[in-house]
């Protein structure tokens, strides 16, 4: 009837949804098309149990029955992975695979693309590498995962590994030793080494925090900016497939540059510990050559100068040891609003001094006055200008009545201060 041909159209051109793994849809598939005949689909049926009694073992046991049950999914993903990365799900193809190799094959080919991956770095920290799960665990998650999930996580692992192999390349060329390299992480040493490119670093040896400063107050007096990525070349005689992995770090490294060159903000600042734009570099840790700065930095003292003055005692009670960009300013807010010195707030103790900011106001210049009188000498310029830089971006916020359930002002403590649950 032509009523009920025009009502089937639509459902016809529907696709349903295949649920199916690639495997059954395959084995399907050729056996329809006269792919996989009688003796090959008896072979398999002979296989397929022997298969899963192996990988029941391997994960387990193979005399329980749900380790039976999971063992036939594991191989049955196993297969399906293999197919789907050999023929990008084409089921000719995969059933032709099928077809002309047992299934123990097939499932092995699957298995070694999951240890593949797994071999792969999951952390671009080094100090991470060569501590991950054992393997079996790991293949029993992967085992039944998705061929989406498995794409996804190859790639991810995929970039991690490239960007350390292009960080031991250039650790290689400054002879960092492995034991060194445990301390940062692939991107910071890859950022380092564009920065150490864009000053026209010519040492041997991979700087020290000391070394960087200096390098930098060299390029601040010389007035000399940087425009764009194009004047952060490439390490020379970097291999052409990793270009790629240098060249996403250049916008970071630019706009980290824009601020390292800004003679209006106090390199100590910037490049104090635990600060967010230190934590993007690897530089050595080098006390004795801190050691030696502060004394050269002494030197033009005549007879009857004193050296900068310590950290007095109320300094060191009040910041209890802790010298971080998020501890001091933490102290400092609890000096301007009137509350108990702390240098770690919990957050109901963060909500009380955000309500009393708002009801009784604060006053930034009483933390200005402690760190002149007792914070050390040298390092005072550079608190006062974090707790100016602090107060100018953080005022309207802790200032806002609109803020009613304190989200706004707990969110910002949280990320420049140190606020516990």
């Amino acid at each position: 009837m032509p009523g009920s041909s025009k009502a089937g159209a639509p459902a016809q051109a529907l696709a349903l949804h295949d649920a199916r793994p690639l495997f059954e849809k395959a084995l399907v598939y050729g056996v329809q098309h006269g792919i996989v005949g009688a003796e090959r689909l008896a072979a398999m049926h002979t296989e397929a149990p022997k298969g899963m009694v192996q990988i029941a073992r391997y994960f387990g046991s193979e005399f329980l029955r749900p380790e039976l049950e999971r063992a036939r999914e594991r191989m049955v993903n196993f297969i399906s992975l293999h197919l789907q990365d050999a023929t990008g799900g084409d089921l000719a193809q995969s059933a032709r695979l099928l077809a002309d190799h047992s299934l123990l094959s097939r499932s092995k080919a699957g298995t070694d693309l999951l240890r593949q991956l797994i071999a792969l770095p999951e952390s671009s920290h080094f100090g991470m590498q060569g501590h991950d799960e054992a393997q079996v665990s790991l293949l029993a998650l992967w085992s039944l995962r998705s061929y989406a999930q498995y794409r996804e996580e190859l790639e991810r692992r995929s970039r991690i590994g490239e960007a350390v192999q292009t960080a031991l390349w250039l650790a290689e060329r400054y002879a960092l030793d492995d034991d060194v390299l445990e301390e940062g992480d692939a991107e910071g040493v890859i950022r380092t080494a564009l920065v150490l490119q864009a000053l026209g670093y010519r040492g041997a040896e991979w700087p020290s925090v000391a070394v960087f400063r200096k390098l930098l107050t060299t390029r601040r007096a010389a007035g000399k900016a940087l425009g764009s990525a194009a004047a952060l070349p490439s390490p020379k005689g970097l291999p052409s497939e990793l270009h790629a992995v240098v060249d996403a770090q250049k916008s970071v490294v630019l706009a980290d540059l824009g601020k390292l060159l800004d003679p209006a903000r106090p390199l100590g600042t910037l490049l104090r510990p635990m600060s967010a734009l230190r934590n993007r570099y690897f530089l050595l840790e080098d006390p004795l050559g801190e050691v030696d700065e502060y004394l050269r930095a002494a030197e033009p003292l005549g007879e009857d100068e004193a050296p900068p003055a310590a950290a007095s005692k109320t300094w060191q009670r009040a910041t209890q040891g802790e010298n971080d960009e998020a501890a001091l300013l933490t102290l400092f807010l609890c000096l301007a609003v009137g509350v108990p010195k702390k240098t770690l707030l919990p957050e109901k103790a963060a909500k009380a001094l955000v309500r009393k900011l708002r009801t009784k106001g604060w006053e930034p210049a009483l933390a200005e006055a402690f760190i002149a009188e007792h914070a050390p000498e040298v390092h005072r310029a550079d608190y006062l200008a974090l707790w100016r830089s602090f107060v100018g971006e953080a005022r309207g916020t802790l200032q806002d009545d609109h803020d009613y359930g304190l989200g706004d002002a707990l969110a910002l403590l949280r990320r420049e201060c140190h606020v516990g649950e």
